[in-house]
This record gives C-alpha cells, structure tokens and sequence, in this order.
C-alpha cells in the first residue's frame, strides 16, 4: 500500500509534455529545425516557455530559452514604434513627406507611412552597396542611386530600403543614433537587455548556431547576415540595419508585444499612445494585394492578419506581427489576447512566415 501511494504521488509530480513540445519535436528529430525556443504569453505573464534540441551541434550544447537570436526583421516593428513615439512628441507625422527631412528625396513624393507599409515605391540597394556602408547616412546616397520600380502608393513591395530610410529619420528628428534611440526609448523602459544591434562578443557565445532545414548536414551554416560584410555580430563598422538587424531573445520580444497588447502600457510606464498603437496595428494598405501569407494587410512596420486561413488560421482577424528571415516569429492576437513567440535558426525555407513549423506551432498554442 505505501509503495502504491509514493507511486501515485511521483505520477501526480510529473509535469506532462506541453503540447507545443509536442508539436515541436518532431521538426527537431526530421532536423527541420535543430533546435527552437517557443513562448505563449498573455498581457500580464507568460503562460508558456520552452527550449528544445541544440544551439549548436557541433558542441552539442542545448537550446536554452535565454539564447539569443537574429530576429532580422522582427526589427521593423521595433523600428516602427520608435517612429510613433516622436510622432506622440509632436516631432514628426507619418504623413510628412521624407524629403523634408532628407532634402536628396526632393524629387520623389514618399512619405514616411510609405516606407513602413512597403508602398514607397522604392527598391532595394544592391548587395554591394549594402555592404559598405558604414552608417544610415551613407546607405541614404546609395538608395537615391538607385532607380524606383514604381510610383509611391501604386504597388505594395517588400521593400528594405524603406525602412532604412525611416531609420535615418528617426536619427535626424532625435538626435541621437537609431541604437541609442531605441537603447533609450524602447528597450530600457521595456527591460530588453538582451536586444542589440551590436552584441557583445561574450553573448554571442549563447547566439543559436543556424543550419539548412534542407540539409541532414550537421555542419551549421556560415552566419550572412546582411550588412555583417563577413565580420561578428559585435563589430560596429556597419549601419545599424533598421529593417532587420536586431539580435534579442523570445523573452525580450515578448516584453515589447505585451507593450503593444497593453495598448502601449508596459509595467505602469506608457511607452506609446493607445492611439499609437491603434495606428500601429490598423491595415494602411487599402486592397492591395501584400505578403506573406494570404488574406494579409500590412499596418505601420506590422503584418495584420484581415483573414485568417491555412498557416494563421488559428489566429484572430486583426492579430498582428512579423517574421525574420531565419524563421522567427512573433505575434499578438488581440481578440484572444495571447502573445506567440517562436525563435528558430534556419535557412532553406522559401517562407518562414507560411511554414508548417509556424502553422503547427500557432495550433498547438491554440490549446493553451
């Protein structure tokens, strides 16, 4: 009788798999993916968080949820809150037209809105361009090289430069550079002291190895992420990639979503308007036909979910994120009130936002 009592007390003690780790699993042991971080939060706290398979094969170091990761362009909504906090100051408005800020685009009618939303018109910088810039300002001469692809408001495009161009706006209105302004601004308030630019050498010992979800290879692939020009993560001789290049942590990604589902209230400190973040997360893009997944519109540096189907349709009408370009994933949806978070390495997927590694894990977080 004693032995069947303990026996009953080990089995109530066991914590039962999550069903997101059961989801996972399966994409760590086919090696789609080596190794993931997930996270489900609500407003107030996180309900789920969990690392599974490696960081690095090679030396067979596991994930662990505090690793970091490029979040390439889960940026962009970062970059985008900055612009609203000096639109909240009354220092800019998103329908200024750029050029009365950078006086090269005087022959061009882009406002800022249409740098965020992918309508500028504008195309991207070659790679080579890319690669040598050192600072915004110095990427501003080589998008005014470069010749438009249509007129602004005309067509949506996934457009880098856009961004970037917003990035350097942010610099002239503030003052500062784009890493100190979100440093200052975003980050510290919102206690993300894991995101950066440019991390240090010693925290990037903790960056996720990325490996080809193609490939049985174990061998993981060379890190090119645009604008490193072949150095470390922690060298400062390259522009601050406003359009994608963060490094951060699931836990720090979900402090600015929660940010955002708190109507711009984080920890009592209000860091955007409530109208701000009403803009923010609102389709600017009318009936154009957007990315990256259908049924999308596109608000203020986020992808708004209008119609829920295939890989989001878990998801609310009107839940609203952005992917990076190794497959990470962060999303709020409002009407559920449920934050998904989703940290990934991997290339070889033509698109990371219509995944079935996403599309599986939004299920499996539906269950929470």
């Amino acid at each position: 009788m004693r032995f069947l009592i303990i026996f009953h007390l080990i089995a109530c003690l066991t914590v039962q798999a999550s069903p997101i780790d059961e989801a996972m699993q399966p994409f760590i042991d086919s090696k789609k993916a080596r190794g993931v971080v997930t996270l489900v939060a609500d407003e107030k706290r996180i309900l789920h968080l969990s690392a599974l398979g490696l960081a690095d094969v090679k030396a067979g170091r596991k994930m662990e949820t505090s690793d970091l990761f490029w979040i390439a362009s889960m940026t962009k909504p970062m970059t985008a809150a900055c612009i609203m906090i000096l639109q909240d100051e009354g220092k800019l408005q998103l329908n200024d037209p750029v050029s009365k800020y950078l006086p090269q685009f005087k022959d061009e009618s882009i406002t800022i809105l249409q740098c965020l939303n992918h309508t500028s018109g504008m195309a991207n910088v070659p790679g080579e361009w890319r690669q040598t810039s050192k600072t915004l300002e110095e990427y501003m001469t080589h998008i005014t090289k470069t010749a438009p692809i249509s007129a602004p408001g005309e067509t949506w495009k996934y457009c880098q430069s856009g961004i970037n161009t917003v990035g350097r706006i942010i610099e002239i209105v503030s003052g500062q550079t784009l890493p100190e302004f979100m440093q200052q601004r975003l980050f510290v308030p919102l206690g993300m002291s894991e995101t950066s630019f440019y991390p240090s050498k010693e925290r990037c010992q903790t960056l996720a190895k990325t490996y080809d979800s193609r490939s049985e290879s174990d061998k993981d692939v060379q890190i090119t992420f645009l604008g490193l020009k072949g150095k470390k993560p922690w060298n400062r001789d390259r522009y601050p990639m406003a359009n994608g290049g963060l490094f951060s942590t699931a836990k720090d990604c979900v402090a600015f979503c929660q940010m955002l589902l708190n109507e711009g209230e984080y920890r009592g400190k209000q860091i955007l308007s409530k109208a701000a973040v009403k803009e923010m997360t609102s389709v600017t893009t009318g009936d154009l036909v957007v990315g990256f997944t259908p049924g999308n519109g596109w608000g203020i540096g986020t992808i708004i979910t209008r119609e829920p189907q295939g890989t989001t349709a878990t998801l609310s009408p009107g839940t609203y994120g952005h992917g990076g370009a190794y497959g990470t994933q962060m999303w709020v949806d409002p009407v559920k009130k449920r934050i998904h978070i989703l940290m990934v390495q991997r290339t070889g997927v033509k698109n990371g936002d219509d995944s079935d590694l996403r599309r599986v894990f939004h299920e499996a977080a539906a269950e929470l």
